[in-house]
């Protein structure tokens, strides 16, 4: 069944806000431990009116992700739309990146682990992921056509190298390990992207 199919019609606006709470309730509790309960707790919205909008619990939690990790995409785009310059534009996808707060990179990671072990999930991460990574290649990209860079990488290598980097210092914050400030690490992967993107000056 294909994922998008998941989707049920009932409950129109309210439905939405419940999605919300699910995703509250998700970033507190993780993937195994939300149930229909503890939704209906947060919400106000009984048991049997939840399994009217969603049916099972597994569906209202792929639903629930599936639109919160749409929306991160959204604000993602939103930024490309205020700024032009490559390199600007390059930084503010950084700093928007790099701005998401404790319960969105709780959430991200539950969608993850979800994602390991369902199929659907899987192959949607992967548009996903592939929509995430479009406006970091096309700043790139025309940061090259405008003779503003001179790329030592692929646009895809470095929009890898540089995703990368930032999972990997969400990881050690969501674990509260010791980690480097967020200003620090902002400046060493900034320096890093220059370099990638050969900015010239």
């Amino acid at each position: 069944m294909p994922l998008a199919h998941r989707t049920r019609r009932a409950g129109g606006a309210r439905r939405i806000a419940v999605l919300g709470s699910v995703i509250d309730v998700l970033a507190e509790r993780g993937y195994e431990n939300t149930r229909f309960a503890d939704v209906s707790a947060a919400s106000g919205v009984a048991i049997s009116t939840l399994q009217n909008y969603f049916g099972s619990r597994e569906d209202m939690m792929i639903e629930a992700m599936r639109r919160y990790t749409d929306q991160e995409v959204l604000a993602l785009n939103s930024v490309v739309e205020a700024e032009r310059d490559p390199w600007n534009l390059l930084v503010a996808l950084v700093d928007r990146s790099l701005a998401n707060s404790e319960s969105t990179r709780r959430v991200l990671v539950e969608f993850w682990r979800a994602a390991m072990r369902d199929e659907e999930l899987r192959e949607y991460s992967v548009e996903l992921q592939t929509r995430y990574r479009e406006p970091f290649v096309n700043a790139m990209v025309a940061g090259q056509e405008q003779g503003i860079f001179e790329l030592a990488h692929s646009p895809d290598d470095a929009v890898d190298f540089l995703l990368m980097a930032g999972i990997g210092f969400m990881i050690p914050r969501i674990l509260h390990h010791p980690t480097p400030s967020p200003e620090s690490f902002r400046r060493v992967l900034l320096s890093q992207i220059a370099v990638m993107v050969g900015r010239k000056a």
